[in-house]
């Protein structure tokens, strides 16, 4: 017996030190199946993988992108290895971690799993996926850290700067929101910084937008509830544009959504209505205001009841859901004095004064799975199988799986299923 043991006891650390090294850290894109997964992403801190089908004509275009980024990545001080499975081949992955379109990009961070949402072309996707092996927060101690920490940020995450702060008073909410946010603390700085970030006293807690050209300034109470109250509501900029890659970090926010649907988010006058947009959506900080036009997404639009008929810009209050709310007698905006009219649409929202609506169209989570998913496809392949099935066997032996109505009713509940699934149309975009 003591014999067996000791032959376990060598055998079992062999083989653990057989698997942590089977990959190798060159810089290419691991491929990946059910016999290895799970050993790649113990034998690796962080590892970003693209769960995709072999027909999928986006997840084609990402290949080469990936491609380009493994060997950046793998590079780091804190590598980050690509990896890929044929989540179309390899079914029981794709159930385990619920792939249901393609491409799906997850990354495991010490085996964990978190939904990717970031950009995919190489040199962006590099800097994003940085921010997964970055410290929970950063210590600058000059001017110049404090430029180079903002430039390297990049645009793609707000950035939080604590000016006077001890990082012990973000530390928590800093690794909370690692994931959608950028935190520092600047130990010594200049007046020109104080300048340059528009703050007159310390402490003080700056959210930078760079993508917007928009900032803000907190200057306490510094108790975690306040902290963590500015920080969620200053995640977005002031008043965000309607699109695939928004509605997808739009997911995560439990407010409300003041959305104005205009023709064109473009044209001056809309960009008129934009900036009025940004000054109410400062002093209504517990609401998202966002903007979307006719022209920019025409399907999104009309899931509001915006037809060629209606008066533009409109504005509405959306769950991020099915459901919608118009203010009674503020419907649409005129071009005159539109402050006001923004000013008086919110006034009746809060007093109650609304019409509840359903929207017409996908809810949020459905524009942001708007493809067919691989278990939708399972779905029509059974019934299309027990279909023919049925259409095989002799009258006088019948099948015993339910009656001829319940499986016509369910072809017909698959049928009008897929025709949404087709109706909002596409693989996950860009």
């Amino acid at each position: 017996m003591r014999a067996l043991l000791l032959l376990l006891s060598i055998f079992f650390p062999l083989q653990s030190s057989i698997a942590s090294h089977q990959f190798a850290l060159d810089g290419t894109v691991l491929e990946l199946d059910e016999s290895n997964f799970d050993s790649a992403i113990s034998s690796f801190d962080y590892v970003f993988v693209d769960f995709y089908a072999p027909w999928c004509g986006h997840c084609k275009r990402l290949a080469p992108e990936l491609d380009k980024a493994a060997p950046v990545l793998a590079g780091l001080k804190e590598p980050i290895v690509i990896a890929k499975v044929n989540a179309d081949k390899y079914t029981r992955l794709a159930s385990k971690y619920e792939i249901d379109g393609f491409p799906t990009l997850k990354v495991f961070m010490h085996g964990v799993p978190t939904e990717y949402y970031g950009p995919r072309k190489a040199d962006l996707l590099v800097r994003f996926l940085k921010k997964f092996v970055a410290p929970d927060v950063a210590i600058l101690a000059s001017d110049s850290a404090i430029s180079e920490f903002v430039e390297e940020a990049g645009t793609h995450f707000p950035i939080y700067v604590g000016f006077g702060l001890n990082e012990s008073m973000i530390s928590n909410l800093a690794i909370k929101y690692k994931k959608r946010a950028w935190f520092s603390v600047a130990k010594d700085f200049s007046e020109d910084v104080m300048v340059l970030y528009d703050f007159d006293k310390v402490p003080a807690l700056a959210s930078l937008h760079p993508n917007y050209n928009e900032q803000s300034i907190f200057y306490g109470p510094f108790e975690e509830k306040f902290l963590e109250d500015f920080i969620k509501q200053s995640l977005f900029p002031l008043a965000i544009p309607i699109n695939h890659e928004t509605l997808k970090s739009l997911k995560d926010d439990a407010r409300k959504i003041v959305l104005t649907i205009m023709e064109d988010e473009e044209d001056e006058k809309s960009k008129k209505l934009i900036k009025l947009l940004k000054a109410a959506a400062s002093a209504n900080r517990d609401l998202v205001f966002c903007f979307v036009g006719v022209k920019q997404w025409e399907d999104f639009a009309e899931s509001f009841e915006v037809t060629k008929y209606t008066k533009l810009p409109k504005m509405i209050i959306w769950d991020g859901n099915e459901e919608y709310f118009s203010v009674v007698g503020s419907d649409s905006i005129d071009e005159e004095d539109q402050g006001s009219q923004i000013t008086r649409f919110l006034q009746g929202y809060r007093d109650g004064s609304v019409i509840q609506k359903q929207i017409s169209g996908p809810s949020l989570m459905g524009y942001i799975n708007s493809l067919i998913g691989i278990r939708t496809v399972y779905i029509i392949v059974f019934v299309v199988a027990v279909i023919m099935l049925i259409q095989t066997i002799n009258k006088e032996e019948p099948l015993r799986v339910g009656t001829r109505d319940q499986v016509d009713h369910a072809s017909s509940s698959t049928s009008q299923a897929e025709s949404r699934e087709v109706h909002r149309s596409g693989d996950k975009e860009d």
